[in-house]
């Protein structure tokens, strides 16, 4: 895989300091049973890395000493976690909101029959990748057959009352552009999809989040191969809009990756770009459990252009 961060570091993207912390992203793993084009983490079925036990107490434990109230659980695909269910349980028994980022097709797999309902046993908010209504866009991106599972899955969902108006369970979809160009209007797409699936498919949902494709890991790559990767900066500069720079979700956001370590958004993490905090080079999660960190510098490279081009992006959707 090719490097993209030598060709990020050089950067006039504006300097950015945190706010009060109010999420905790935690990546739970590498581990995945998908192996997607854009997906920034390299993840996939071949990955070891997972959070062991003593990094799950860690989050425990920032959980009791914060003020934390949305806990955003990624991956890979975190339910491959071992821990994924006793970290739910545990964020919930102390009234900590939690957002899976699930794929959909890990529903299916062996050993995770029951997975949804466990996560609407626990109200869990499930996020969930669908990059296109179309069964050829979504199998070109994640696979042949993705499309199909991901429809069971949605189903599935729909039957225990996830993205239904007369309940709580949140079902939020997730949009990623298939190339090197910025997300259309949030809630122009969202109709599109809510109308699209529900006439073939009679599903509903909640919302649909448009995230861009950050032009790191395996989607950089492919750019740079390509040749395309200048051409790809050079539009979410042009689209760079300084209002989006007051919600940009690092300001409130500590990202965790499978070790423990601290980032400031998860694009940093796959980066290597920690947090700067004055007692470590490279903090974790342990050092900061009776810690303030509002205040503190926010580390940006070229990449962080991708969150506030044209309508923003974040891991909540479009931030306009």
């Amino acid at each position: 895989m090719l490097e993209t961060l030598p060709l990020l570091e050089k950067t006039a993207f504006p300097a950015l300091q945190r706010e009060s912390v109010s999420i905790l992203q935690v990546n739970l793993g590498y581990l995945c049973n998908q192996q997607c084009l854009h997906c920034h983490v390299n993840a996939g079925p071949k990955r070891t890395e997972i959070m062991n036990a003593d990094n799950i107490q860690h989050v425990i434990d920032y959980l009791d000493a914060s003020n934390v109230k949305l806990l955003d659980l990624t991956g890979g695909a975190p339910e491959l976690n071992p821990h994924f269910r006793e970290l739910v349980k545990a964020a919930r028994a102390r009234n900590v909101e939690v957002i899976d980022r699930c794929n959909l097709t890990i529903l299916d797999e062996p050993g995770q029959e029951n997975l949804a309902e466990f996560l609407a046993e626990y109200g869990v908010q499930v996020t969930a990748s669908l990059p296109c209504y179309q069964k050829e866009n979504v199998d070109g991106q994640r696979g042949k057959g993705v499309f199909d599972k991901s429809i069971a899955g949605l189903k599935k969902l729909n039957q225990l009352g996830y993205g239904q108006a007369d309940t709580k369970l949140e079902l939020n979809l997730v949009y990623n552009p298939t190339g090197p160009f910025l997300p259309p209007p949030q809630n122009v797409l969202e109709a599109d999809y809510k109308q699209k699936l529900f006439e073939e498919h009679g599903i509903v949902f909640t919302q649909l989040l448009t995230l861009a494709n950050m032009p790191i890991q395996r989607f950089g790559s492919s750019l740079i191969s390509m040749g395309t990767f200048n051409d790809y900066m050079v539009l979410l500069q042009t689209a760079h809009k300084d209002e989006n720079l007051q919600t940009v979700m690092c300001r409130n956001l500590i990202s965790v990756d499978w070790q423990g370590y601290l980032y400031d958004c998860d694009f940093n993490q796959m980066l290597d770009l920690p947090m700067q905090l004055t007692h470590s080079k490279k903090p974790h999660l342990r050092d900061v459990l009776n810690q303030d960190v509002s205040g503190t510098p926010i580390v940006v490279s070229g990449h962080c252009y991708g969150c506030t081009a044209g309508q923003g992006s974040s891991c909540g959707g479009a931030l306009i």
